[in-house]
Protein backbone atom coordinates (compact mmCIF):
# COMPACT_ATOMS: atom_id res chain seq x y z
CA UNK A 1 0.00 0.00 0.00
CA UNK A 2 1.69 3.35 -0.88
CA UNK A 3 4.13 1.62 -2.85
CA UNK A 4 7.64 1.14 -0.49
CA UNK A 5 8.12 4.15 1.69
CA UNK A 6 4.48 3.38 2.94
CA UNK A 7 2.47 6.21 0.83
CA UNK A 8 5.15 8.64 2.92
CA UNK A 9 6.06 11.40 0.51
CA UNK A 10 9.24 12.30 0.73
CA UNK A 11 10.99 15.75 -0.58
CA UNK A 12 7.81 16.95 -3.10
CA UNK A 13 7.34 20.13 -3.27
CA UNK A 14 4.64 20.15 -0.31
CA UNK A 15 6.42 17.83 1.82
CA UNK A 16 8.11 19.39 5.14
CA UNK A 17 10.52 16.59 5.26
CA UNK A 18 13.93 18.37 4.39
CA UNK A 19 16.53 16.37 2.40
CA UNK A 20 19.80 15.64 4.09
CA UNK A 21 22.23 18.17 2.70
CA UNK A 22 19.54 20.65 2.45
CA UNK A 23 20.64 24.45 3.61
CA UNK A 24 18.08 25.42 6.80
CA UNK A 25 19.26 29.09 7.81
CA UNK A 26 17.68 29.18 11.78
CA UNK A 27 20.70 26.54 12.45
CA UNK A 28 23.56 27.90 10.52
CA UNK A 29 22.54 31.63 12.45
CA UNK A 30 24.45 29.48 15.87
CA UNK A 31 27.00 29.83 14.37
CA UNK A 32 26.97 33.18 13.02
CA UNK A 33 25.92 34.37 16.58
CA UNK A 34 28.62 32.61 17.97
CA UNK A 35 31.12 34.61 15.81
CA UNK A 36 29.48 37.58 16.49
CA UNK A 37 29.55 37.56 20.15
CA UNK A 38 32.84 36.38 20.56
CA UNK A 39 34.62 39.14 18.08
CA UNK A 40 32.19 41.89 19.76
CA UNK A 41 33.50 40.35 23.38
CA UNK A 42 37.02 41.12 22.58
CA UNK A 43 36.62 44.04 20.66
CA UNK A 44 34.80 45.60 23.40
CA UNK A 45 37.60 44.04 25.74
CA UNK A 46 39.87 45.74 23.48
CA UNK A 47 38.65 49.22 23.04
CA UNK A 48 37.40 49.77 27.14
CA UNK A 49 41.26 48.48 27.74
CA UNK A 50 43.51 48.10 25.21
CA UNK A 51 44.48 44.35 26.17
CA UNK A 52 43.71 42.10 22.93
CA UNK A 53 43.52 38.71 22.11
CA UNK A 54 47.55 37.76 21.88
CA UNK A 55 48.99 36.12 18.67
CA UNK A 56 51.19 32.83 18.80
CA UNK A 57 51.94 33.18 15.11
CA UNK A 58 52.79 36.42 16.15
CA UNK A 59 54.95 35.88 19.03
CA UNK A 60 56.97 33.25 17.42
CA UNK A 61 57.53 34.48 14.23
CA UNK A 62 57.41 38.53 14.18
CA UNK A 63 54.96 38.34 11.29
CA UNK A 64 51.27 39.13 11.46
CA UNK A 65 48.98 36.38 10.86
CA UNK A 66 45.63 36.35 8.78
CA UNK A 67 43.90 37.29 11.34
CA UNK A 68 46.08 39.52 13.22
CA UNK A 69 44.52 43.37 13.57
CA UNK A 70 40.98 41.88 14.24
CA UNK A 71 40.81 42.76 17.64
CA UNK A 72 41.96 45.98 16.70
CA UNK A 73 39.31 46.44 13.57
CA UNK A 74 36.50 45.51 15.71
CA UNK A 75 37.72 48.12 18.79
CA UNK A 76 38.36 51.13 15.28
CA UNK A 77 34.42 49.56 14.38
CA UNK A 78 32.80 50.34 17.32
CA UNK A 79 34.40 53.85 17.72
CA UNK A 80 32.67 54.05 13.85
CA UNK A 81 36.29 54.75 12.49
CA UNK A 82 35.38 52.10 9.13
CA UNK A 83 38.92 53.33 7.33
CA UNK A 84 41.38 52.75 10.33
CA UNK A 85 38.90 49.04 10.63
CA UNK A 86 39.93 48.53 7.14
CA UNK A 87 43.89 49.32 7.60
CA UNK A 88 43.90 46.83 10.43
CA UNK A 89 42.90 43.73 8.25
CA UNK A 90 41.28 44.76 4.89
CA UNK A 91 40.50 40.51 4.22
CA UNK A 92 39.17 40.15 7.80
CA UNK A 93 37.25 43.45 7.12
CA UNK A 94 35.41 42.02 3.68
CA UNK A 95 35.33 38.59 5.39
CA UNK A 96 33.02 40.22 8.15
CA UNK A 97 31.16 42.39 5.56
CA UNK A 98 30.60 38.93 3.78
CA UNK A 99 29.27 37.09 7.09
CA UNK A 100 26.92 40.36 8.12
CA UNK A 101 25.03 39.86 4.60
CA UNK A 102 25.04 36.11 4.59
CA UNK A 103 23.52 36.38 8.52
CA UNK A 104 21.10 39.25 7.74
CA UNK A 105 19.50 37.23 4.90
CA UNK A 106 19.57 34.23 6.93
CA UNK A 107 18.06 36.02 9.82
CA UNK A 108 14.87 37.07 7.33
CA UNK A 109 14.73 33.47 5.79
CA UNK A 110 14.35 32.16 9.40
CA UNK A 111 11.78 34.54 9.88
CA UNK A 112 9.52 33.47 7.39
CA UNK A 113 11.24 35.64 4.78
CA UNK A 114 12.56 34.66 1.06
CA UNK A 115 15.32 31.71 1.02
CA UNK A 116 18.07 33.40 -0.97
CA UNK A 117 20.07 30.92 -2.16
CA UNK A 118 22.85 31.68 -5.45
CA UNK A 119 21.09 30.42 -8.88
CA UNK A 120 20.59 26.47 -9.44
CA UNK A 121 23.92 26.60 -12.00
CA UNK A 122 26.16 28.05 -9.20
CA UNK A 123 25.14 26.28 -6.29
CA UNK A 124 25.23 22.83 -8.15
CA UNK A 125 29.16 23.59 -9.09
CA UNK A 126 29.79 24.99 -5.32
CA UNK A 127 28.87 21.63 -4.68
CA UNK A 128 30.21 19.44 -6.18
CA UNK A 129 33.52 20.86 -5.26
CA UNK A 130 34.59 18.59 -2.41
CA UNK A 131 35.85 20.20 1.15
CA UNK A 132 39.05 19.48 1.28
CA UNK A 133 39.97 21.71 -1.45
CA UNK A 134 37.94 24.54 0.23
CA UNK A 135 40.17 24.26 3.22
CA UNK A 136 43.25 24.07 0.34
CA UNK A 137 41.69 27.31 -1.03
CA UNK A 138 41.69 28.52 2.03
CA UNK A 139 44.96 28.32 3.44
CA UNK A 140 46.91 28.98 0.46
CA UNK A 141 44.49 32.54 -0.12
CA UNK A 142 45.74 32.88 4.19
CA UNK A 143 49.56 32.34 3.05
CA UNK A 144 49.76 34.55 0.25
CA UNK A 145 47.73 36.70 2.34
CA UNK A 146 50.20 36.38 5.26
CA UNK A 147 53.36 36.93 2.81
CA UNK A 148 52.21 39.63 1.68
CA UNK A 149 51.17 41.88 4.24
CA UNK A 150 54.12 41.45 6.01
CA UNK A 151 56.52 42.21 3.00
CA UNK A 152 54.71 45.22 1.51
Amino acid sequence: MGGQNGGVSHGTAGSTAYRANEFRAAPALKYVGGFFGLGLGLSVLYATTGVGAPCPFRTFTGWECPLCGGTRMGGALLHGDVAAAFAFNPLAFIGLGVVTVLGGLWILEALGGPKFRPPRRVADRLVRVHPTTWLIVGLVVATIYTVLRNLL
